[in-house]
C-alpha cells in the first residue's frame, strides 16, 4: 500500500472518531424531551344570549343571581332567545318563571311571565298555596324596600280595651313569619323628576303567598288592627330549620344525601310559619301598661244603688237578725251581716 492511501485512511478514521465524540457529547447535553400540552382557549363565535346561572323550577321569582350573558353560537340564536344588546335585566327582575328551565339553558321569553301579565300569579304560587293580598303603607311596608321574591313577617298592631276607665293596652304582635312575597302594585307614573329619572309611586298593597289556614288568619287579622311588613334576611337563622325539625313539620332524611339535605332545608326555607313574639306598651314605654285594665274597684264593695246610711240595713242583707258589734261582708250584689266574735 503506497503512502497516498495510508494517508487518506488515517484521515478517515480521524474524520469519524471527531464525528463520533461530537454526536456523543450533543445526546448527552441534550435534556430528553418532554410532553408540552399546549392550552388553547376555543372562544364560540356568536351572540351573548340570557341563561340560567342554576336550575329554575316553575314558580321561581327571578334575582340577579338568577341568571347572566353567556357568548351562544350564532347558528344557535333564536328570536325567544334575551340578547345583551336587547335585554334590560332590571327589567326582569321579579318575573316569574313558568316552565322548568336546566341551569346553563338560554331563557326564552315564552318561560317567563311579568307581573300584571295574564297568569302570573297562577305561575307564582307553590302548589297547594294561595294568594293573599295585604294593604301596607309607606311607613309599614320597609319605605317601599320589599320586592317580589322577597320574605317577610307580619306585624299586627292593635289596642286592647278593657273593663275599667284606664287607657287601652297598646300591643304589637309579630303574627306570621316568613312570608314569601309575590307581587307589590308599584307603578312608574309619567312624571319625571329634577334629573330625568322616572317617578315611582309606593305601593299601597302586596301579595304573599299562604297556606289556607294562614290566607284566613290573614283575613281576621286585618280587622284587628294594622299591619306592617318586617323584611327577613336572605340568610336567616338555622333556629327556623330547628324548630321545624323538633316540631315534625320538616322530616330529617336517611343517609348522607347531600341533594336529600339541600330539600330539606329548602322545604324548611319555603315554609310560612304562625306565631311570633308580643311587645305590649310598657316594653316601649314606662307610661304605658304591660296588662288589660281591669274594672274599676267601688269602695263599698257595692255594685248597685248608693250605701245606705249609717245603721241603716244594707238590702238584701241579715243585720235586722244581728245585735251588738257587727261587720258588713260584701260579695259582689250579697252582703253579709256577722257578728263580731262570729262566723259567715
Amino acid at each position: 500500500m503506497d503512502g497516498k492511501k495510508i494517508i487518506l485512511l488515517v484521515g478517515a478514521l480521524v474524520v469519524a472518531a471527531l464525528t463520533a465524540f461530537m454526536a456523543r457529547s450533543l445526546m448527552v447535553g441534550t435534556p430528553a424531551p418532554t410532553a408540552t400540552a399546549e392550552q388553547k382557549v376555543r372562544t364560540v363565535p356568536g351572540k351573548e344570549v340570557l341563561v340560567a346561572t342554576k336550575a329554575l323550577p316553575v314558580g321561581t321569582i327571578l334575582d340577579p343571581s338568577a341568571m347572566k350573558f353567556q357568548p351562544w353560537p350564532e347558528e344557535l340564536v333564536t328570536d325567544a332567545y334575551y340578547l345583551r344588546d336587547k335585554t334590560d335585566l332590571k327589567s326582569l327582575q321579579g318575573t316569574v318563571v313558568r316552565f322548568p328551565i336546566p341551569a346553563g339553558q338560554p331563557l326564552t321569553q315564552g318561560s317567563l311571565v311579568k307581573p300584571g301579565d295574564r297568569g302570573f300569579l297562577a305561575a307564582a304560587l307553590t302548589p297547594g298555596m294561595r294568594a293573599v293580598t295585604v294593604p301596607v303603607s309607606s311607613q309599614s311596608a320597609v319605605a317601599g324596600f320589599v320586592f317580589p321574591g322577597d320574605r317577610v313577617d307580619l306585624v299586627l298592631t292593635q289596642s286592647v280595651e278593657g273593663g275599667g276607665d284606664g287607657p287601652p293596652l297598646k300591643v304589637s304582635e309579630t303574627v306570621l313569619r316568613n312570608l314569601r312575597v309575590l307581587a307589590t302594585d308599584q307603578r312608574t307614573s309619567n312624571a319625571v323628576d329634577d334629573e330625568g329619572k322616572p317617578v315611582v309611586d309606593p305601593y299601597s298593597t302586596i301579595t304573599v303567598e299562604a297556606t289556607p289556614k294562614i290566607a284566613e288568619q290573614i283575613a281576621v287579622a286585618q280587622t284587628l288592627g294594622s299591619l306592617s311588613l318586617s323584611l327577613r334576611p336572605l340568610a336567616d337563622s338555622s333556629t327556623d330549620l330547628e324548630q321545624a325539625i323538633a316540631s315534625g313539620k320538616v322530616t330529617v332524611p336517611d343517609g348522607d344525601d347531600p341533594a336529600a339535605e339541600d330539600k330539606m332545608i329548602e322545604t324548611a326555607d319555603a315554609r310560612p310559619v304562625t306565631g311570633g313574639g308580643y311587645q305590649t306598651g310598657a316594653d316601649v314605654s314606662r307610661f304605658q301598661r304591660r296588662t288589660v285594665p281591669g274594672k274599676a274597684q267601688q269602695s263599698s264593695g257595692f255594685n248597685g244603688p248608693a250605701a245606705p246610711s249609717a245603721g241603716a240595713p244594707f238590702p238584701g242583707s241579715n243585720s235586722a237578725n244581728v245585735t251588738g258589734p257587727s261587720v258588713r261582708v260584701a260579695r259582689g250584689n250579697s252582703v253579709t251581716v256577722v257578728p263580731v266574735g262570729g262566723k259567715n
